[in-house]
C-alpha cells in the first residue's frame, strides 16, 4: 500500500524520562521456546545426575549453575561477570530454577570445583544428546570429522601450554581435538590437551572411542571418518581399515621423496573436470605392513603475482598447479572421493561458530577442569540450538556427495537476535502465569511454531 510522506514521517523527538520499577519484565522472552526444549530433553534433571556427587546439600545446586552458564551462553554473555546483566530477569530464573541468581563469584566457585567424574559425565551426555537426534532420523551412514582448534589465553591457566598458534604468536593454549558429525553439524566429543601437542596426540585412542560410540548408539550404521595429513600414520590409517570404517585422510607427500617423484613424472592424468586431473596407485611407505589407495590429484589454480602491480585493464598471469594426495578405502570413483574429502571444510565452520557465537575462544578460570566445564556449557549451548532447529523442520537434504548437513541451519547469533532477544512480561491473569510479547506477525509465527513442534515431540 503506497503512503504519503505526511502519513509516514514523525516529528517526534523529545527523550522521555525514566523510570526502573519491578514490572517482571523479560528482555528474552524468547528463552521460552528453550524452556520447553529443555523440558523434552529433560535436561536439567540429566544434569542433576551428572553432578549429583558434587551437590551435597548446597544452595545452590551445581546442575542449576551448569544449566545458567548454558543459557549465559545462549544468551550471547562471554564473561562470568557479565551474568550481572541478568540476574533479576524473571523469566532467566525460572528457567535456571532460582528465585534469587547467584553471584559471579559462585559461579566461579563451581567451576574450580570441578572434578574429572562430573566433566566426564557430561561430556558423556553431550554425546548422548547428539545420537539420540541421530536414532530419531535412522541413517544408513554417518560422517566423522576429526580436527583440532586453539584456545588461546592471556593468563597462565592450568594446562596451557606455548605451541604453535599463527594469529596469537607466543600466547599459552589448549588444543582440543574435536570429533563433529557432519549430518548433523554437531560436535559429538572432545579431547582436551595443552597447546603445545601435535595435532595426533591421543587421537587413535580417540577416534576409536567415537567410533564405539558411535556403534554403541546404531549398531549396523556404516561410519566414515574425514582428517587432514596431521592424522596420516599407519597406526590411524590400520585401525581404520581394519575396523571396517571407510576413511580418506590427506597425506603430507612432501614427506615422501617417491610420491614428489611419481608426481613430477607423470605424462598422462585423467581429467576430472576442467580444473582438477589424477592418477590413482596401490601404494605404501617402505615401513607400512600392507598397500592402500591413494590419488594423487592437481587443481588448475592462478600463480600469485610476486613482482610490482601493473595499474593498467589489463594484467597478465601465469596458471600452474596446486598438489594434494589422498589416502582412502572408499570404493567411489576419484571424483567422488574428492568432493567428499573436501566437505570436511564444514568443521572450520562450526568452529568460526563456537569460537564468535559460544565463546569457546574464552578462558574464564585458572584451574583447567574448571576451563573444560565452561568450554562444554558452550558446546551444549551450540548442539541445542541445532537440535532447536531440527526438532522444528524436517530434513532439507538428502545424503550428498559432501556430506553437507541435512537440515539447513541459521547461526547461533541469528536465533538471538530474532527469536531470543525479545522484550515480554509475565503476569498472572486470572491466576494463569502469562509471557506476553509485543505484538508482531513473524514473531508469532515463529514462537507459535516452535512451541507446536516441541509439544508434538513432548
Amino acid at each position: 500500500m503506497k503512503r504519503s510522506r505526511k502519513e509516514v514521517a514523525s516529528k517526534a523527538s523529545e527523550i522521555p524520562n525514566l523510570r526502573f520499577e519491578d514490572q517482571r519484565l523479560t528482555s528474552f522472552a524468547g528463552l521460552v521456546v528453550f524452556q520447553k526444549l529443555f523440558q523434552v530433553l529433560q535436561l536439567r534433571k540429566r544434569f542433576s545426575r551428572c553432578l549429583a556427587h558434587q551437590d551435597a546439600g548446597k544452595a545452590f545446586s551445581p546442575a542449576r549453575l551448569f544449566l545458567q552458564l548454558v543459557v549465559h551462553l545462549l544468551l550471547g554473555f562471554r564473561e562470568l561477570r557479565h551474568a550481572d546483566y541478568y540476574r533479576d530477569d524473571p523469566l532467566v530464573q525460572r528457567i535456571v530454577g532460582f528465585d534469587v541468581m547467584p553471584d559471579v563469584a559462585t559461579l566461579s566457585r563451581m567451576l574450580q570445583g570441578a572434578d574429572p567424574k562430573s566433566v566426564g559425565n557430561l561430556q558423556q551426555l553431550l554425546g548422548d544428546l547428539v545420537l539420540e537426534r541421530l536414532a530419531q532420523n535412522p541413517l544408513p551412514r554417518i560422517t566423522l570429522d576429526f580436527d583440532g582448534s586453539v584456545q588461546s589465553t592471556k593468563r597462565k591457566a592450568q594446562g596451557t601450554a606455548v605451541g604453535f598458534n599463527k594469529k596469537k604468536k607466543g600466547a599459552r593454549s589448549y588444543y582440543q581435538l574435536f570429533c563433529t558429525v557432519a549430518q548433523t553439524g554437531q560436535v559429538l566429543n572432545f579431547l582436551h590437551r595443552s597447546g603445545n601437542v601435535h595435532d595426533s596426540n591421543g587421537a587413535h585412542a580417540f577416534i576409536l572411542q567415537c567410533v564405539y560410540q558411535v556403534r554403541k548408539a546404531l549398531p549396523g550404521v556404516i561410519l566414515e571418518v574425514r582428517m587432514d595429513s596431521a592424522f596420516f600414520s599407519d597406526e590411524i590409517v590400520s585401525a581404520l581399515s581394519d575396523d571396517r570404517i571407510e576413511f580418506s585422510i590427506s597425506v603430507p607427500f612432501e614427506r615422501f621423496t617417491e610420491l614428489k617423484v611419481m608426481i613430477e613424472n607423470r605424462q598422462r592424468w585423467q581429467t576430472i573436470d576442467e580444473d582438477r586431473q589424477y592418477f590413482e596407485i596401490q601404494w605404501k611407505p617402505k615401513s607400512w605392513p600392507q598397500r592402500f589407495r591413494f590419488l594423487l590429484v592437481r587443481t588448475r589454480s592462478k600463480q600469485q603475482q610476486k613482482g610490482p602491480v601493473q595499474l593498467d585493464l589489463f594484467e597478465p598471469y601465469q596458471v600452474g598447479y596446486e598438489f594434494k594426495v589422498i589416502v582412502t578405502n572408499k570404493q567411489l570413483q576419484a571424483a567422488g572421493v574428492l568432493d567428499y574429502h573436501d566437505g570436511r571444510g564444514s568443521q572450520e565452520g562450526v568452529f568460526a561458530e563456537l569460537k564468535s557465537h559460544c565463546h569457546m575462544d574464552y578462558v574464564p578460570v585458572r584451574t583447567q577442569l574448571g576451563n573444560v566445564t565452561y568450554l562444554l556449557a558452550g558446546l551444549f549451548a551450540f548442539n541445542l540450538t541445532r537440535e532447536l532447529q531440527m526438532q522444528n523442520q524436517e530434513r532439507q537434504r538428502t545424503t550428498t556427495r559432501n556430506r553437507a548437513t541435512l537440515w539447513s541451519f541459521e547461526k547461533v547469533d541469528t536465533i538471538r537476535k530474532t527469536i531470543l532477544q525479545r522484550a515480554g512480561r509475565l503476569s498472572r491473569p486470572s491466576g494463569k502465569l502469562t509471557l506476553t510479547f509485543c505484538s508482531g506477525r513473524k514473531l508469532k509465527h515463529k514462537i507459535l511454531e516452535l512451541l507446536d513442534s516441541l509439544e508434538t515431540a513432548a
